[in-house]
């Protein structure tokens, strides 16, 4: 029976709930002007209140605690707004850093490589001053600018020509030791044919004792034959050679090479004999151009060097004639 009243009353209880809502829906009340002009004076009367003394301050304390989580759930979209925004902008700064870095470490490096190049560079040229000074005798710094690549064929090409003075079979040399003589001079350039050309010899003499011969290249960087000198010549490896000045183009005491094998053929005339030249052929990078002439040339001042300057009377070799042509 309860369920069954139950069931009755039930409609009209929800028309009766209904209707209350739609009453407080839509109820009439005070305008909006008036309801603002409550809440302006209101909120006068409240600040007026809080300045003139602190009875709100218990008030007020307590507010904040309720809206201070309303502040920060409001201002959570903002803040994470920002430091997504901060963090793909600082992420971009720093790619951009990373990358003005790399380029500042690699010219860096590339400036490092160049003052030790630069270094070296300076090393070789004090050491070739100092050669200088000690031999006694104008000279010209030359520096390589390309190498013959042919096997057989050691000739270099440096940048002075005659008109800085250079000339046909003009002694060659280094800091360590005689390099050649130039080959062919042209008025910018000078071809500089190295000891150890085939086409090429020097008379050199043993410094221990005196003992005179000639050199010839042997096509290898690293190899000067002495192919005269008999059986019982007085040499051993470890003599040292240097110039003996008799071809009148190589000026007496350069250094030459030194005595690296003396073999002894029984069945020939003359020993095998080889030598290492003084200076590293295959590494050359400047050499000095030496002029042993009475009347030397004005270098320091270019407008006083002549096109081609004439060498002095040369007592021509067989093996010190001109290089033959690819033709011959």
């Amino acid at each position: 029976m309860q369920w069954d009243g139950w069931v009755f009353a039930r409609p009209f209880l929800f028309e009766y709930v209904s209707r209350s809502i739609i009453k407080l829906l839509f109820a009439t009340g005070p305008s909006l002007n008036t309801r603002l002009l409550v809440a302006v004076l209101l909120s006068v009367i409240l600040l007026a209140v809080d300045h003139q003394s602190s009875r709100l301050g218990g008030l007020r304390a307590s507010l904040s605690v309720v809206v201070y989580p309303i502040e920060l759930l409001v201002s959570l979209p903002v803040q994470v707004t920002e430091q997504t925004l901060n963090y793909f902008v600082s992420y971009h700064v720093l790619q951009n850093e990373n990358v003005q870095l790399r380029q500042q470490m690699l010219r860096h490096k590339t400036e490092l490589l160049k003052l030790g190049t630069l270094e070296k560079e300076n090393i070789r040229l004090r050491t070739l001053l100092e050669k200088s000074f000690k031999i006694g005798e104008q000279v010209l710094v030359a520096e390589l600018i390309s190498v013959k690549q042919a096997p057989y064929d050691h000739v270099v090409v440096v940048d002075k020509g005659t008109h800085f003075g250079v000339y046909a079979k003009q002694p060659v040399l280094d800091a360590r030791g005689i390099i050649g003589q130039v080959f062919r001079a042209l008025p910018l350039s000078a071809e500089i044919m190295l000891i150890t050309d085939p086409n090429h010899a020097i008379s050199v003499e043993v410094s221990r004792n005196g003992l005179r011969t000639i050199a010839v290249g042997s096509g290898q960087y690293n190899r000067l034959n002495l192919p005269y000198l008999p059986n019982n010549a007085d040499i051993l490896p470890g003599d040292t050679l240097v110039t003996s000045g008799l071809d009148s183009t190589f000026p007496q005491g350069y250094p030459v090479a030194l005595v690296d094998q003396f073999v002894k053929q029984p069945n020939k005339s003359f020993a095998d004999i080889s030598a290492t030249p003084m200076a590293h052929l295959d590494r050359i990078r400047e050499v000095l151009l030496v002029w042993s002439h009475s009347n030397p040339i004005l270098l320091n001042d270019p407008a006083k060097i002549p096109l081609q300057t004439t060498p002095p009377p040369v007592v021509t070799l067989p093996s010190l004639s001109e290089k033959p042509s690819a033709s011959e």
